[in-house]
């Protein structure tokens, strides 16, 4: 399995950006067993009943694992009497980036946070620790590293996991309305649509009302789907592409469209919640969502059969692929009074055995580091493997998107899905916000 993960990895990273780099320069490779040991629960110095009491402050965005995370804390603090860990979570649909903001300008700066890199590794620059000599550095894989390294080659965060995303199906209702082969392209997906309304299946479980679901994953496909998704990207701050008259943003409006037309009632009010509890309960047969809802879906329906599709823009062969990249990192502020438990914490995370386990069995996550099996995958961590073995994956671009970009684009979405503005106009939207952040 370890040699399958790091096949995964190499193929991931060729489909990442091709601007971005991994940390080649200090792997500390080293590092002795003994010194591993050590930074994930043992202390040469002395014992943790010596050592002066301290408190963490975790802050972070991932709803889903919010509870599970809290356990995992709790046999960390058991195991280090000496630490405290305060958790505090603030994601699904508020703004965790205007949260951590707000933090750090009233003063009360988090130990450890959540970064997403490239151009927010670049905004935080001057707050992060330097992460690269921590030994699970040595265990990393390419594309764990390449969002939070730096221009210099110095590593400021862990990568908290990898996912992939697309249309979830229900596997057992596609047979009912008569599907059996997985739709591939735009055309198949259209018609399985209609023939899913034609058994009185509803298609679609649409979460319009939630801004990042599709001013952020869904608006990505476009992006990532170009030839050249960092030239496109960069050229729209140069001014040499445009949204308006481009292929791949054109044919989006038929992506929006079926989703709308076949979708569930009332998408601009529904949020994740609603969203993944339509499909869940078997209310409609795809969801436009990752795999981090697989811990909810299987709490709402242990038997649920279910794996991915693309949200495809054509019938290219090439539209056949979900987009896989590491989702957010964490990070550790410099200027900690506790910055070497900070790091501990970190390291106990993917090198203790309680740690693993917690990071695949109980949030089911993909790991991103070689040491880690990628035991406990759910359907849908088993399905973005398959696409990433098969070297049919896309890459997450909205990291290198002007800052605030996503949530004016998902605004726009929504003007147009409400029949306030046409597509041409959702487009020259699209242009302007761009113009006016980058």
């Amino acid at each position: 399995m370890k040699r399958l993960l790091l096949m995964v990895a190499l193929l991931l990273f060729v489909g990442v950006f091709a601007a971005c780099s991994s940390n080649d320069s200090d792997s500390d490779s080293g590092k002795d067993d003994a010194s591993e040991e050590t930074g994930a629960g043992g202390d040469a110095a002395g014992t943790d009943s010596e050592k002066e009491a301290v408190t963490l402050n975790f802050f972070q965005f991932k709803v889903e694992i919010a509870d599970q995370l809290r356990e995992m804390l709790d046999e960390f603090e058991a195991e280090h009497p000496h630490i405290k860990v305060n958790l505090e979570t603030v994601g699904g649909g508020a703004d965790y980036g205007a949260a951590l903001r707000a933090k750090f300008a009233s003063g009360e700066r988090p130990d450890i946070f959540n970064n997403g890199g490239f151009n927010e590794l670049d905004l935080w620059l001057e707050h992060l620790a330097d992460l690269s000599n921590e030994p699970w550095v040595e265990h990393l894989l390419p594309i764990g590293a390449a969002p939070m390294t730096a221009e210099d080659g110095i590593l400021y965060g862990m990568p908290v996991n990898l996912e992939g995303y697309g249309f979830i199906y229900n596997i057992d209702l596609f047979e009912q309305a008569g599907i059996t082969e997985p739709p591939a392209t735009l055309t198949e997906l259209l018609a399985a649509a209609e023939k899913l309304e034609e058994n009185g299946i509803t298609a679609f479980s649409a979460g319009y009302g939630e801004w990042w679901v599709i001013g952020q994953h869904l608006l990505n496909i476009p992006f990532a789907q170009q030839e050249d998704p960092v030239t496109f990207i960069e050229g729209l701050s140069e001014g040499t592409t445009s949204f308006i008259g481009n292929p791949r943003f054109e044919e989006f409006q038929q992506v929006i469209d079926m989703e709308i037309n076949y979708g569930n009632a009332n998408p601009l009010t529904t949020d994740y919640n609603a969203q993944v509890t339509q499909f869940a309960s078997g209310q409609t047969a795809m969801l436009q969502q990752g795999n981090w809802t697989e811990n909810m879906i299987y709490e709402i329906n242990p038997d649920i059969n279910m794996a991915f599709l693309p949200i495809p823009l054509n019938d290219d062969a090439g539209a056949n692929r979900i987009p896989v990249g590491v989702p957010n990192n964490w990070a550790v502020y410099k200027d900690s009074e506790h910055l070497e438990e900070a790091k501990l914490l970190l390291n106990w995370m993917v090198s203790s055995d309680t740690g693993k386990r917690y990071l695949t069995e109980e949030f089911a996550f993909i790991p991103a580091f070689d040491n880690i099996e990628p035991t406990g995958l759910g359907a849908l961590g088993e399905s973005i493997l398959e696409y990433s073995v098969e070297e049919k994956t896309i890459p997450w671009t909205w990291f290198r998107w002007p800052d605030g970009a996503n949530q004016d684009f998902a605004a726009a979405i929504q003007e147009y899905v409400a029949g306030q503005i046409d597509y041409d106009e959702l487009l020259e939207n699209f242009q302007s916000t761009w113009d006016n952040l980058k």
